[in-house]
């Protein structure tokens, strides 16, 4: 569903005129701007509170002899990790805090050899995420980043969500009837429990499709 779809579906809900565009001027689009932002909130509390098929991604990096340090291209530091591969040696490699890795190369001479562990350090200038890994590669290995990948915020009419919408629309509704403090609040709870509903019937249905995850969630 588009931005613009779900910010007219929340101002229905709302009983507000649609719009036929989020940024544009006047004051429908001054609301519809503050819809937006509770849509955007809405759409990065229900991507955080599962692991979703729509999200799940592989980023792959490829190493280069003596070279530990790599940027993680397209991971935009928006990503939850779900394995590592090292798939030219065929295993799963290992997180490592700074703290180890500072031991191995700073204490002792480093290894060198098929990268077994990982430990995330810093962003690079484009924002995306840079990996040290470890022993530092003596040869070309491919390395599979298994990751649920979040989207960044919506902006443009046309910016598409590959979540489930229910629960986002639900619970930016209940975002918005919040912020006018309609009904002593009682309202908003109301809002809320449906959204939270939805949401645990969207991540039942997903997780039908990955039986070894645990199911969990939060709002």
């Amino acid at each position: 569903m588009t931005y613009i779809e779900l910010v007219n579906k929340v101002l229905l809900r709302l009983r507000e005129s649609t719009v036929s565009t989020v940024q544009g001027s006047g004051n429908s689009n001054t609301y519809a701007r503050l819809v937006g932002e509770f849509v955007n909130e809405a759409k990065s509390q229900v991507e955080a509170a599962w692991d979703w098929s729509a999200l799940r991604n592989t980023l792959t990096l490829t190493t280069t002899a003596d070279v530990f340090n790599y940027e993680l291209n397209g991971s935009q530091n928006n990503f939850k990790v779900l394995d590592v591969l090292n798939d030219t040696s065929n295993f799963n490699m290992e997180y490592r805090d700074a703290a180890w890795f500072n031991q191995e190369f700073l204490t002792a001479v480093p290894q060198k050899g098929a990268p077994y562990f990982y430990n995330f350090n810093g962003v690079s200038t484009d924002g995306d995420t840079q990996v040290d890994i470890y022993p530092i590669p003596d040869a070309v290995y491919e390395i599979r980043f298994n990751v649920t990948l979040r989207n960044l915020p919506l902006s443009g009419d046309s910016d598409r969500m590959v979540i489930p919408s229910r629960p986002v629309i639900l619970l930016a509704t209940a975002m918005a009837i919040e912020e006018r403090g309609e009904d002593g609040g009682q309202q908003s709870v109301n809002a809320y429990q449906m959204a939270k509903s939805a949401l645990a019937d969207e991540i039942a249905l997903d997780a039908a499709r990955h039986p070894e995850d645990t199911i969990w969630y939060q709002v």
